[in-house]
């Protein structure tokens, strides 16, 4: 399935940006005034092959799953927690439900991979959480496949009723440590630059965290250039979810938006199996996490949005919809200068 999502996956349409384009040099204002509203509406018209693209039918998909290094002591809180939030997201109860029912967002969480079983659907778990990374490798490569393969289905279900966008999330204590474990090895850097603090650890757990991390990767050797490998050994289920909502997105021309640091991971790791793919993602905040802006950067994003936020569950990314709305309704509704009689502002050099 990830070959043939792969396969179908096509660069973004020239001739409706350049439509777009257009239409953004001539709208009654000065040239290039919006900035990223305007850059990210023509990336949007590219993504879509439409030069007036709709995008008020949207999803956020949480890939719920927990991970076997936090008996290492990584986590201020225990997996149990993963089951009750993922759980929340059923009743719109969480910070990122709340958020959605604002902006117009329908809410899917997955069980891609919960420890424990819930009401949250489960037709594309893969196991009850991954194995713990600093003894044995996370999940097999038939895993990591199954769950990417989970992800490409839900993008497809969801393009089927009717869904133009779709918003990563994520649920699962212990992601931000394998999250940085993945970010190490494919940009080759020191764990202790490339961990954080998580939901909130003390000096000594960022230790722990660290020590984790270091442990794993020198047990495994993952190979940087082989993503799935990366993944099975030291990642997680709620990442490979996730990566498959990016292929999915992007061999469905929908476009995707990039939350915080896990969603981030997932993406470069998208971005390896499939460099195009990184067309149809859009960067909306960048995380407080220390290695996110080292990640946007290997995917070649720049963030919308500076917040701060650390979060997760898809919370940053939902920040970014009023400010696309915004976008579409300027580009809709404004009046040209033809129209209203003025002349036309000039690219200086």
């Amino acid at each position: 399935m990830i070959k043939e999502c792969i396969k179908s996956i096509t660069p973004l349409s020239i001739d409706k940006m350049k439509t777009a384009s257009y239409r953004w040099d001539h709208i009654a204002k000065p040239l290039h005034s919006l900035g990223k509203l305007e850059t990210i509406h023509i990336q949007l018209c590219g993504i879509m092959d439409d030069d007036n693209p709709e995008i008020e039918k949207r999803a956020l998909v949480a890939m719920c799953a927990d991970n076997g290094v936090v008996e290492e002591r990584v986590t201020q809180v225990g997996q149990e927690v993963t089951a009750i939030v993922a759980e929340n997201f059923l009743n719109y109860e969480t910070t990122a439900c709340i958020m959605c029912r604002k902006c117009g967002v329908d809410v899917y969480p997955v069980d891609i991979g919960m420890a424990a079983d819930t009401k949250v659907r489960r037709d594309l778990k893969v196991m009850n959480g991954t194995c713990n990374m600093t003894r044995t490798q996370a999940m097999s490569r038939e895993q990591a496949v199954k769950g990417i393969e989970g992800g490409i289905r839900m993008a497809k279900e969801l393009k089927e009723k009717g869904y133009r966008l779709l918003i990563t999330g994520e649920m699962g204590i212990g992601n931000t440590t394998t999250s940085s474990a993945v970010a190490s090895v494919i940009l080759n850097q020191p764990p202790e630059i490339m961990t954080g603090r998580g939901s909130g650890l003390t000096s000594e757990g960022l230790d722990r965290k660290i020590q984790a991390i270091k442990k794993a990767i020198a047990l495994h050797n993952p190979d940087p250039k082989d993503p799935i490998d990366v993944l099975a050994k030291v990642g997680g289920l709620d990442i490979a979810g996730l990566i498959g909502v990016y292929l999915g997105g992007a061999a469905l021309k929908m476009p995707v938006l990039i939350d915080g640091f896990i969603s981030c991971v997932a993406a470069l790791l998208a971005k390896q199996l499939c460099p195009v793919s990184a067309d149809y993602m859009i960067a909306t905040h960048v995380s407080k996490e220390p290695a996110a802006r080292q990640v946007l950067k290997a995917l070649g994003k720049d963030p919308v949005i500076y917040g701060d936020m650390c979060l997760g569950e898809g919370s940053g990314a939902i920040t970014l919809l009023p400010i696309l709305d915004l976008a579409v309704e300027v580009y809709r509704s404004m009046s040209t200068f033809e129209d209203i009689k003025v002349e036309q502002y000039e690219e200086l050099i």
